[in-house]
């Protein structure tokens, strides 16, 4: 990429596993990436039980919650803060997603993955999905209790994000392959300006996670930096 717009816009956490002859394929996806309009925060998923209780491997924290993105979800857990933060002080609607099985768990058909969860008890349902204290949600939070991975799909959120005028929704959570993805898709296809926060977002998988947002940035949203969004 000899200009300088398309080595800035490559300039992220998937450059050490893309090739030059990918990024050259991928060239007419080159543009200017930005917050547009008014924007809102989209915090997807961001359940204590993904959250290991301190620094460790990923298999360590696995052994203490199956549901743990340990180092990854561990070294974004402070920089999210930092975003929803810089959200609340910038007046954006805030909105934090969670499964609807809290509400109906005996659906078993309304999950967002394929994980094999028919072991769990109601009590083991409900602390895997309550959303981490350490994130400060507060009343005017906007909650979306969602069945699948999208937190548009079968939800009020798109009806929610017009009726606040919202151009840009700015993600930040997990799974970067999963919710993350699924979401940000599914926002772009309802018409939204949607940017992603490369170092808000966490996987349980390197590759996966990289992968995901080179795929994502060239596509369908804008991958930006904490350290560069412009709130």
């Amino acid at each position: 990429m000899a200009d300088s717009l398309g080595e800035k816009f490559e300039d992220h956490c998937w450059r050490d596993v893309v090739s030059e002859e990918t990024l050259e394929v991928y060239r007419p996806y080159v543009r200017d990436v930005c917050i547009k309009g008014t924007a809102a925060l989209l915090s997807i998923d961001l359940f204590a039980s993904v959250f290991p209780s301190g620094p460790m491997s990923l298999l360590e924290a696995i052994r203490e919650n199956p549901k743990s993105c340990g180092p990854y979800a561990w070294e974004a857990k402070p920089k999210i803060k930092r975003l929803i933060d810089l959200a609340r002080n910038a007046g954006w609607p805030i909105i934090q997603t969670t499964s609807d099985r809290l509400l109906v768990p005996e659906d078993g058909n309304r999950r967002a993955t394929n994980r094999d969860e028919s072991a769990l008890s109601l009590t083991q349902i409900k602390s895997d999905f309550a959303i981490d204290d350490y994130f400060d949600v507060r009343q005017e939070d906007r909650i979306v209790y969602k069945g699948r991975a999208s937190a548009f799909f079968a939800t009020d959120l798109a009806d929610y994000l017009k009726s606040k005028e919202i151009e840009t929704v700015v993600i930040c959570g997990e799974s970067t392959s999963g919710c993350v993805r699924s979401s940000a898709v599914d926002g772009f296809a309802h018409g939204f300006h949607v940017v992603v926060v490369e170092d808000c977002v966490f996987d349980r998988h390197l590759l996966s996670h990289k992968i995901s947002l080179f795929d994502l940035h060239h596509k369908y949203a804008d991958v930006i930096p904490l350290e560069e969004l412009n709130v």
